[in-house]
């Protein structure tokens, strides 16, 4: 990718008027919300442009330096970098989320949204998306951030202590960052139907991580937080959480079931494979802690798996 792509090309009559800009219209200078892909793939050229526009919301055209309407800018790529040079940049992306495959209870629901999508792609008039906010509506909110943040003396003395701690374990979390992490917290305050934060929202350090291999270790120290404060709350839901359907789980476990106890002999792949969804099933349920149907398939699992050991398939 150049330079040219996604800041604009050069202005042809302005430079030959002897002064270097860009055609910026419709290009990142003047976008809200932005998706770059491959993002450590980028030049140098486009990274140190990046740095600035990320960090101080602006971009040098020219003679002048432009303040840019940039909400947010997402990115992805492949792989987590390990080149020093490429840290900066990294340092200027608050989250990371590892995007895996899907457990196998979600595997039906992924079909469908599939099907639907491909359905709708082939549609000669396909109907336009539905807009859920618009870029008026996330600005005014982000003005309204000094109003809208409203953290307690206890809450910012267990941030402080999560944040020390993360970097006593060797997860390197700059000071930038940190402040930074105030406006998320806010945000998932706000989309929670809140004013004021609350230990809930500290799931969003699960996210902090620099390597994929910090993720568990993030878990660990945030894990306990989080838990206690849901004791403390039984009646709310945990946010950031992947929405789950019983229903969908009580489905995938009959399919399971069907299998392992069919008359069909199973490799040792394919049974290997049901024990492991079985467990991913489990899992699921198990954090379902409000739900006593939940709990009665805890159990069900559970009579599945010993029958499974108890049988001649594992002699």
């Amino acid at each position: 990718t150049e330079p040219n792509e996604i800041f604009g090309p050069v202005d042809i009559q302005a430079f030959r008027k002897g002064s270097y800009r860009r055609r910026i219209e419709g290009m990142i200078p003047q976008a809200e919300v932005v998706f770059l892909d491959e993002i450590f793939k980028a030049n140098s050229a486009i990274l140190n442009s990046l740095l600035t526009l990320l960090n101080a919301r602006r971009y040098t055209h020219g003679t002048e330096t432009l303040r840019v309407p940039l909400i947010s800018l997402f990115a992805a790529s492949n792989e987590v970098p390990t080149d020093e040079a490429l840290s900066a940049i990294f340092d200027r992306f608050l989250l990371r989320v590892r995007a895996d495959y899907l457990d196998s209870y979600h595997f039906r629901g992924l079909l469908q949204k599939g099907l639907n999508l491909e359905a709708r792609a082939m549609l000669e008039h396909e109907a336009p998306a539905r807009q859920v906010t618009s870029a008026t509506e996330l600005l005014a909110l982000q003005r309204q951030f000094g109003k809208l943040f409203h953290a307690s003396e206890e809450f910012l003395a267990t941030f402080k202590g999560l944040v020390f701690q993360i970097r006593s374990e060797g997860v390197g979390l700059s000071d930038r960052r940190v402040v930074k992490l105030l406006k998320l917290f806010a945000a998932s305050a706000i989309f929670d139907g809140r004013t004021e934060v609350n230990d809930a929202d500290f799931f969003i350090l699960r996210h902090v991580w620099n390597t994929p291999e910090q993720e568990e270790l993030l878990q660990e120290i945030v894990g306990p937080v989080l838990d206690r404060w849901y004791e403390q709350h039984p009646d709310q839901s945990r946010i950031g959480a992947t929405p789950t359907s019983l229903q969908d789980l009580l489905e995938e476990l009959k399919v399971i079931r069907a299998t392992l106890t069919g008359a069909e002999v199973l490799s040792d792949m394919q049974l290997f494979s049901q024990l492991r969804n079985l467990g991913d099933i489990k899992a699921a349920l198990q954090r379902m802690h409000d739900s006593p149907a939940a709990q009665r398939m805890v159990g069900e699992v559970d009579k599945l798996l010993e029958t499974m050991f108890a049988s001649s398939r594992f002699v």
